[in-house]
């Protein structure tokens, strides 16, 4: 018979145990990381290009473990922050203010001030809140993002350039910004922009990358010479169709036209600043498996379903995004398990707490474990406790194959923690 873990067997994800043996220590749903894997993704975008100055800025809403972010540091990845608690969790990792952009999105004056106290560079993306930024800060630093008027992802919910999109100042709006920074006497330190989550093409990323370059030339000089930081966004994807055998991002192919890219304009423009990308689920999806219990197996009608202990709660993606995530198999038994097309469910009294509809898997039976692949951007930052289902552990599977607890499984105490008026 074929293995019914056919990925996470050839990656050895698991070190030197197995699924049975973690649950049991550290009980279902359980998030697992792999090191190994985390640190050989970061490898592969610091490669990405050798050109002077480039560097990858990490989106920590992918995931913000501080663990896990303490290996991005030391792989000399750069961080950002889009709130003050992630900005903590950056701090917490042992980021400092210079390793860190604040990419504010309709901030509060409170959470501007809090990101200016701590010294950190804030990127505005309105007009607003630039406004916002010279009021608080009058002669100080800032980055802008623009919106360079083309997007890319696998959901419109995930694209975060283009027309409909609440995301960047456009363009047409610069002699606004230009003016709002004389008013306040503010240097303009950066540029960013985000096309969208989830690009497997390289085309449409060089095309945006493109336009920020034409963006800076168009600037007046004086202000041109402030700009030490382009930061083209991210979005890169990664194959979640892995069964299928989906193709990656060509990395060697995009990292050579971007590299050449980059190396012409510089010695075009003289540019001497720092060039950074911005991705998050390329980092992290893949050094992740949730594992999760089969609970119940039955038919309704024509339909099979298998129902397991990973709700929606656990997993928000394939809800919200309708995202594929591959399913593995690691059985309780030796039994044969012959293909079924079966609809995998959670245990969240919703009618959309499915994970994976009508897909031809190994039969399964109560007691079994399942694993869903590349859990680890978007799953556990995304958790929540709906139907007041604490929020699960996760552990780390170590360069020597060990596990470690990042994270304890919530308690049923946890989840009144912060509630007052009691009596």
């Amino acid at each position: 018979m074929s293995s019914l873990s056919p990925h996470t067997d050839a990656v050895t994800f698991f070190g030197t145990s197995r699924p049975e043996l973690l649950a049991k220590a550290f009980g279902t749903p359980l998030y697992v990381y792999n090191e190994t894997i985390l640190r050989q993704n970061c490898r592969d975008l610091m490669q990405l290009s050798s050109i002077p100055g480039f560097g990858v800025n990490y989106s920590v809403k992918a995931n913000a473990n501080p663990v896990l972010l303490r290996i991005l540091r030391e792989e000399k990845l750069v961080v950002d922050a889009m709130s003050p608690g992630e900005l903590y969790m950056d701090f917490l990792a042992g980021f400092t203010p210079e390793e860190i952009l604040y990419i504010s999105n309709n901030n509060s004056e409170e959470e501007m001030a809090n990101a200016l106290a701590h010294g950190v560079i804030i990127s505005v993306d309105s007009l607003s809140q630039l406004e916002m930024a010279g009021r608080l800060n009058p002669g100080g630093r800032v980055m802008i993002r623009t919106n360079p008027g083309i997007g890319a992802g696998h959901s419109d919910k995930v694209i975060t350039g283009g027309k409909a999109t609440k995301f960047g100042i456009v363009p047409e709006k610069m002699p606004e910004v230009l003016a709002l920074l004389e008013r306040y006497n503010l240097t303009l330190v950066g540029i960013n922009q985000h096309i969208g989550s989830l690009f497997m093409q390289e085309d449409g990323y060089l095309d945006a990358v493109a336009i920020l370059l034409s963006l800076f030339e168009t600037l007046p000089e004086s202000i041109r010479r402030q700009i030490g930081i382009l930061d083209f966004g991210g979005g890169f994807g990664i194959p979640y169709h892995k069964h299928a055998g989906e193709a990656r991002l060509d990395m060697k192919s995009l990292g050579k036209k971007l590299t050449d890219m980059l190396s012409a304009w510089r010695d075009k423009t003289r540019y001497s600043g720092r060039f950074l990308v911005e991705p998050g689920r390329y980092v992290m999806a893949e050094a992740c498996v949730l594992i999760g219990r089969v609970t119940a197996v039955k038919d309704n009608g024509l339909k099979h379903f298998s129902g397991t202990d990973i709700g929606f709660n656990q997993l928000m993606r394939p809800v919200l995004y309708d995202s594929y995530h591959e399913i593995e198999l690691f059985p309780c038994d030796d039994t044969p398990r012959p293909s079924l097309v079966q609809t995998v469910t959670g245990n969240i009294c919703e009618s959309g707490d499915i994970l994976a509809k009508e897909r031809e898997l190994p039969s399964m039976r109560e007691g079994d474990l399942i694993g869903v692949l590349d859990a680890g951007a978007y799953g556990f930052s995304m958790a929540s406790t709906y139907n007041q289902r604490q929020r699960p552990a996760e552990i780390l599977i170590n360069q020597e194959g060990l596990p470690r607890l990042i994270r304890r499984r919530e308690s049923l105490e946890d989840l009144c923690r912060t509630v007052a008026g009691l009596r």
